[in-house]
């Protein structure tokens, strides 16, 4: 970090004297590490903020855009679409071409989609705004996670402040479906896309301050036809989940096209044998990501539609969730060293399928409110640290990459499945997706089980 406070010095930010005392100096770094992560932690949480602002205020934006139903649909898919399509792309891109600029360049172009969503006339600037979101988000997500990776050399601190970081992307969900609720109360829809502008400007005018130029290892090392499979693949199979069952076969064939041709690449995007290695870690990113944001979908509309509340009321309820999710990542950083990450990962998971048992209790949800997110968090925490174990330095945006990935592909799959499994079981709501939550819960306890076991079994 002293290069980082002499990068500051050297720009002008700052008029502090390097120390003399190495105690001194070692306490300035620790407060510029401070300050670089908080930074970073606020960009990853707008990012998946982002998915989910729109969705108390989509009524509002269908009325003044006029939007037909399959506007409607692209307007609320673009920006998954292009951020989990292309997360591969932009964690590569952050190995390859330095994570310091393909972060700024994330951050700037998802700061200027946010500003053209706000300001959009009409349903294709709406549209073409939120996919120029999602582009920006691929690109400063996985460096985001990268540049924060560098920040403590000390392994125990690091393994703590990852495993903080585990718990930003569904603490940005919960926020996004939050501050939605409360600020379409009182301010016009457009108001949910200036948080967004304001936390980009603020990190492209910071990072170049608070980090120093990283050596780029070559574009000549990104696999652009796997690229371009895995990236069509991805969006194809996420639109799909939500609307077309042909939609997601083509997916899925193009991501084992992807897969061949990762077989026979040079320089594959995405190497086979370091994809294996986190398998596990990741379907528990999966599974736990599909099972929160199915919880959310349906509690959500149960408490409108099945009690009356209103959405101000809705989102007060959710706010219970926020302590336990902001208490996971510590507690997992702190019982990660000693128990490792497989351990707390099992646990994080089995309290995650208590919490949904007990959501599953539609009409008194608040026990489950608390469980769940503690789970949920743990599990988010326990796996970032698992798939980051044994990265070298070149991988970091790789792994990055594929944590969001599997993050951002959970949601629609677990709307895509849990939804007619409600459906097909009753066509009351408190039975239908209390039988769902209940199956996810199964879900969740079979990771917990195989994380459980022995490496070697595993």
């Amino acid at each position: 970090m002293r290069e980082t406070q002499d990068s500051w010095l050297a720009a002008g930010g700052a008029s502090i004297e390097s120390a003399d005392d190495p105690l001194e100096s070692r306490t300035i770094d620790q407060v510029w590490s401070s300050i670089a992560y908080v930074m970073l932690g606020t960009v990853q949480l707008t990012l998946v903020a982002a998915i989910t602002v729109i969705t108390v205020a989509l009524p509002a934006i269908r009325r003044d855009l006029r939007l037909d139903d399959a506007g409607t649909v692209l307007v609320t898919s673009a920006y998954g679409l292009a951020f989990g399509g292309l997360l591969l792309l932009g964690g590569r891109l952050a190995d390859s071409l330095g994570r310091r600029r393909v972060f700024l360049i994330g951050a700037t172009v998802f700061g200027l989609g946010s500003a053209a969503a706000g300001l959009a006339p009409g349903t294709g600037a709406m549209v073409g705004a939120r996919f120029a979101q999602g582009v920006g988000a691929a690109l400063a997500a996985p460096a985001a996670m990268a540049l924060a990776g560098t920040l403590f050399p000390d392994p125990r601190r690091r393994s703590r402040a990852m495993a903080v970081w585990g718990i930003l992307s569904s603490a940005g969900a919960t926020a996004g479906t939050v501050l939605s609720g409360v600020m379409i109360t009182w301010v016009p829809w457009r108001w949910v896309f200036l948080a967004p502008v304001l936390v980009s400007a603020l990190a492209v005018a910071a990072v170049p301050r608070l980090f120093p130029a990283d050596r780029p290892a070559g574009a000549a090392r990104i696999d652009w036809p796997g690229a371009v499979l895995a990236t069509t693949g991805l969006a194809v199979v996420i639109y799909g989940l939500q609307r077309s069952a042909g939609a997601v076969f083509g997916g899925v064939l193009l991501l084992a096209l992807f897969g061949l041709a990762e077989r026979r690449s040079a320089a594959p995007l995405t190497p086979l044998p370091f994809l294996a290695r986190r398998a596990l870690p990741l379907v528990a990113v999966m599974f736990c990501a599909a099972a929160m944001a199915t919880a959310s979908f349906m509690l959500s509309l149960y408490l409108q539609q099945g009690r009356g509340l209103s959405p101000l009321r809705t989102s007060a309820i959710f706010l219970l969730s926020a302590p336990p999710l902001l208490a996971a990542g510590p507690l997992t950083g702190r019982l990660a060293p000693r128990l490792g990450a497989h351990r707390v990962l099992a646990a994080g998971s089995a309290t995650a399928a208590v919490g949904l048992g007990l959501l599953s209790l539609l009409d008194t949800p608040y026990a489950g409110l608390v469980v769940f997110p503690l789970g949920a968090g743990m599990t988010f925490s326990a796996a970032l640290l698992a798939t980051l174990h044994g990265v070298r330095d070149d991988q970091a945006g790789l792994a990055g990459g594929l944590v969001n990935t599997a993050m951002e592909v959970g949601p629609p799959v677990g709307l895509a499945l849990l939804i007619p499994i409600a459906a097909a079981h009753s066509p009351d709501p408190a039975s239908g997706y209390g039988f769902a939550l209940r199956v996810a819960a199964a879900a969740l306890a079979t990771t917990a089980l195989c994380a459980a076991l022995p490496r070697r079994t595993r």
